[in-house]
């Protein structure tokens, strides 16, 4: 069985991505690169530095790239859609809500969508879930899974 090592999320401004990773999921800098392979610099033309954080045991990879697309991901093509965040109750569900909505009215950062957090809603079987963005538009789930599966 596969086991998963990292997501990389594009950003066209580290400082500010890392920065809300840090204050939002706790993400604590692993180690960070401004010189790349051949390969990396023909794959993602334009990156100028990658760092890994650590979330628990999960890590993210985020570069800056110059000449980014300022569309918003989203919309009807291929992608990876949203990430799910697993919480251990519906008391931590509302922290996240509350804690994203903090953070966006502190004015501290530039959100590349204008969207806020949904609603807590709770579906029949009993999970409540909630979607939000990241400061570069991409989606994220929050949800409280009652027995856990």
């Amino acid at each position: 069985m596969p086991t998963f090592h990292h997501i990389g999320i594009q950003t066209a401004d580290l400082d500010q991505c890392l920065a809300w990773y840090r204050e939002y999921f706790g993400a604590q800098e692993k180690w960070t690169l401004d010189t790349f392979s051949e390969l990396t610099l023909s794959r993602l033309p334009g990156i100028t530095r990658l760092t890994e954080v650590e979330i628990g045991d999960f890590r993210l990879h985020l570069f800056e790239r110059t000449g980014q697309d300022d569309r918003l991901p989203g919309g009807n093509t291929a992608q990876f859609q949203h990430t799910c965040v697993a919480t251990e109750s519906p008391e931590e569900l509302t922290r996240w809500r509350e804690r994203w909505v903090e953070l966006h009215d502190s004015g501290r950062y530039r959100f590349a969508s204008t969207e806020g957090p949904t609603d807590i809603v709770i579906d029949s079987d009993g999970v409540q879930s909630f979607y939000t963005f990241d400061i570069n538009g991409l989606e994220f789930e929050f949800t409280y899974v009652p027995d856990g599966s």
